[in-house]
């Protein structure tokens, strides 16, 4: 769901990874991301879940590989966890109703 605005280019849920396509903002035209999310357990912890960012630059002789972005990184985790958090507590809610 947070990643949902980004083009997906490969989904396993048995192996809980997703692969974003790579995506440029129409501001940033000369820069683009790829994410690889990371599912590592059922519970929603931190550790549950693990994002990198793949950032590329273009430059004349095409695009290449920059740092990644550790602390957008923590961002993603974070939303996803919330709303994973989110979602489970409306279950709930359905649940007892």
């Amino acid at each position: 769901d947070t990643a949902s605005l980004l083009p997906l280019a490969d989904v396993d849920t048995f192996g809980g990874t997703i692969v974003t396509e790579w995506y440029s903002l129409p501001s940033r035209s000369d820069e683009r991301i790829k994410l690889t999310i990371f599912v590592i357990g059922r519970e929603l912890r931190s550790d549950s879940v693990s994002v990198r960012v793949h950032v590329q630059k273009r430059s004349a002789d095409g695009w290449s590989d920059t740092a990644r972005d550790e602390a957008f990184a923590r961002q993603i985790e974070d939303l996803i966890l919330s709303r994973a958090r989110e979602l489970r507590a409306e279950s709930l809610a359905e649940i007892t109703d």
